[in-house]
């Protein structure tokens, strides 16, 4: 297990287990609110059952000394987190709930081009126009961008279709137009949060390399706000309960699955491979909430899924390839320095020893 963290792929396999827990969720949480439960306990449930489950957790994994010492300044980085982390979740599940899970995952394909814009801001990424690497992540962020919206707003003909059909496919269909605007807003200013949760959590990783932790905090800060929201908002202490199965059902999946889980593996990604690497990924919700619908949903797939999923896929190899680039030419550079250090180091000695002599 040890030796395929280390591989090259881990992060790959990680992010992809990390994408499909993520529209599972959206789907879930999509049912448990058609319930009556509302975003503000839904939250609050969810990273409580994560912070709970990642307490021991984290102290197990990360028992090592040389571990840097919590200071104010970390701490208050941990609630900054937790902060973004609250406001992503609550106007991402508004969204969801005034609009449809699948309306939901193409809008989470807005992440890439706001966190590649923050991190140019931040200096974070490298601004080299003229360099291929930098022109093959920002081709690709906006092909990727244009490959969602492409899903979204053409949906074309049928190419494959099941005699069941899920009840998703047509949410749309039902929808005010007013809910669907309102919808599409709260998405957005979740797209633009969950960005700078992603910027803000790249830099708290640089000073405190302890994922678990960061997480556990993370989801505990969360817990405390959402339940502060909730007790102002929610006069109506039944949507506190646990009844229907479908709440508690997702309450557990939302907890394990989703604060749990799927944070700790895209932190641990991050902390390898940078900010946008992990934001990249969010793209192929799109194409995994098409796979899935289509095969245990009964979903009807249509030519604007499977175009819109190329056009996503190609933009996802192009930013991939740009960091690959990117990664080669620091390696080459690495070289050349070792070895410009390795050739002068005998004329260094030979001077030396002709000085004593």
């Amino acid at each position: 297990m040890g030796g395929f963290l280390e591989s090259s792929a881990a992060p790959y396999v990680g992010m992809v287990l990390a994408t499909t827990a993520q529209v599972g969720l959206i789907i879930i949480s999509k049912r448990a609110m058609a319930t009556g439960m509302t975003n503000y306990t839904f939250v609050a449930y969810s990273n409580a059952l994560a912070a709970l489950i990642l307490l021991p957790l984290s102290l197990l994994v990360h028992r090592s000394s040389n571990r840097p010492p919590l200071s104010f300044l970390l701490v208050s980085g941990f609630f900054s987190l937790g902060v973004l982390g609250c406001l992503a979740q609550l106007t991402g599940y508004t969204g969801i709930n005034y609009t449809s899970a699948e309306f939901a995952s193409a809008m989470l394909n807005l992440i890439p081009g706001f966190t590649f814009i923050l991190a140019v801001i931040f200096r974070m990424e490298k601004v080299a126009c003229r360099s291929s690497s930098f022109l093959a992540k920002a081709t690709g962020t906006v092909v990727s961008i244009a490959g969602a919206f492409v899903v979204t707003l053409y949906k074309g003909p049928q190419i494959m279709t099941r005699q069941a059909s899920s009840k998703l496919h047509y949410e749309h269909m039902e929808i005010p137009q007013l809910s669907w605007i309102l919808g599409g807003l709260f998405l957005t200013v979740d797209c633009v949060v969950s960005s700078g949760f992603i910027i803000v959590q790249a830099s708290i990783l640089k000073n405190y390399p302890a994922e678990l932790i960061i997480v556990f905090f993370y989801c505990f800060f969360a817990a405390i706000l959402s339940t502060v929201v909730s007790l102002i908002v929610d006069r109506d202490l039944s949507a506190w309960a646990l009844q229907p199965n479908i709440r508690l059902i997702a309450v557990l999946y939302s907890g394990i699955f989703g604060s749990a889980f799927q944070v700790s593996v895209t932190t641990w990604c991050l902390h390898r491979r940078g900010p946008l690497f992990v934001a990249m990924f969010h793209p192929l919700s799109i194409v995994i909430a098409a796979v899935l619908g289509t095969i245990f949903l009964g979903d009807v797939l249509y030519l604007g899924s499977l175009v819109g999923s190329i056009i996503i896929v190609m933009g996802f190899y192009s930013v991939m390839w740009g960091k690959a680039k990117e990664v080669e030419v620091i390696g080459n550079d690495l070289t050349r320095s070792c070895e410009s250090t390795s050739e002068k180091a005998p004329l260094l000695s030979i001077t030396d020893e002709q000085d004593r002599a």
